[in-house]
């Protein structure tokens, strides 16, 4: 069995100190390039992997990033941590996940017991819970960098990744009106969350500029679930004159309308024209598939972990990469009267 090679052997083969070996390995500026230039190529002609713990050591970090979550969706989770772990392949990282419960009276705590016994560089916050105020400013006294990832701005620029939910929601109306449409109902999420108002008010106050006006009673406030979107419209589509449209603030409530719209004998989109938001798995497989905003999940779990990663290495950042626009998803949902 051939023995592993070590960074003495790295040091030796490339005539220098372990400590220059640790700092190339550790990305430090203060190597010249000819010497980084022999270290990597001692390096990867002896196939060496530095271990992670040594690593750690050596650099005063962990290599450990959090994810903290209070989400239902398993689709938005996964979409999240494979573009999270796709960056920390490529920088060494490993990823501690934390799902907690946003709406505990210990919420705060809990999570701060997470960071400290995590012993993570980062963490990455995924909304609902990257809208708490308190929980940024525990990390803050603590010293933990962050990202949050949300559909409003919350925060400087450097900790913040926003989906522009309100530009993306302007883009349904107008699609929606093109199509003729003047009756309309909506689905709301909870109100609590930053992500619900910005959708609504992106829908409404467009539909209000085009002419178009949704009495309150046809606005429902939803769970974001499947079982609360069925609940909804059962009772949107008793109202006389029924709905023409009826949009859902997520694919799961969405969803549930296809399904009491069936069981009403409502034709879609003959008779309603139904969207959502999203664009997870569940929205191009339902039948008829669903009309809706593409949240880009992936690339925003991208840029939140360059950016934290960033942060832990005292990279300079610019406000470039910080907001990402959702966009629409034309099916089969939808159609003109």
């Amino acid at each position: 069995m051939q023995k592993r090679s070590t960074i003495n052997d790295v040091a030796r083969l490339s005539g220098v100190s372990k400590r220059t070996v640790s700092r190339v390995i550790n990305g430090a500026t203060n190597v010249s390039q000819t010497t980084r230039e022999k270290i990597n190529s001692v390096i990867a002609e002896l196939q060496f992997s530095p271990d992670k713990q040594a690593r750690g050591l050596a650099a005063n970090r962990s290599y450990l990033l959090g994810l903290i979550y209070d989400n239902p969706d398993a689709m938005y989770i996964d979409q999240v941590q494979r573009g999270v772990l796709k960056i920390c392949s490529a920088k060494g990282y490993e990823l501690v996940v934390h799902p907690c419960t946003y709406k505990n009276s210990d919420f705060i705590e809990d999570c701060s017991h997470f960071v400290k016994r995590s012993n993570i560089d980062g963490v990455i916050i995924l909304p609902p819970v990257s809208e708490s105020k308190e929980l940024a400013n525990s990390l803050r006294e603590q010293k933990i960098k962050y990202v949050r990832m949300a559909s409003v701005d919350l925060d400087d620029y450097a900790n913040m990744v926003v989906s522009d939910d309100r530009a993306a929601l302007c883009d349904l109306a107008r699609y929606l009106v093109s199509l003729g449409h003047s009756n309309f109902a909506v689905i709301s999420g909870p109100k609590h969350f930053y992500s619900s108002t910005e959708r609504l008010e992106g829908f409404c106050q467009t539909l209000d500029l085009l002419g178009v006006d949704i009495p309150d009673e046809r606005i429902i406030e939803g769970e974001n679930s499947y079982e609360s979107g069925i609940e909804c419209a059962r009772q949107l589509l008793q109202i006389k004159p029924r709905p023409q449209v009826i949009f859902a603030n997520n694919d799961e409530m969405a969803a549930g309308v296809l399904k009491v719209a069936h069981e009403m004998g409502i034709s879609v989109p003959e008779q309603l024209s139904i969207a959502g938001f999203d664009d997870n798995l569940l929205a191009a497989r339902v039948i008829p598939s669903l009309t809706t905003i593409q949240r880009p999940v992936s690339d925003m779990a991208i840029l939140a972990a360059k950016k934290i990663i960033a942060r832990i290495e005292g990279a300079e950042l610019t406000e470039e990469n910080y907001l990402v626009k959702p966009r629409l998803m034309i099916r089969e949902s939808t159609r003109s009267l």
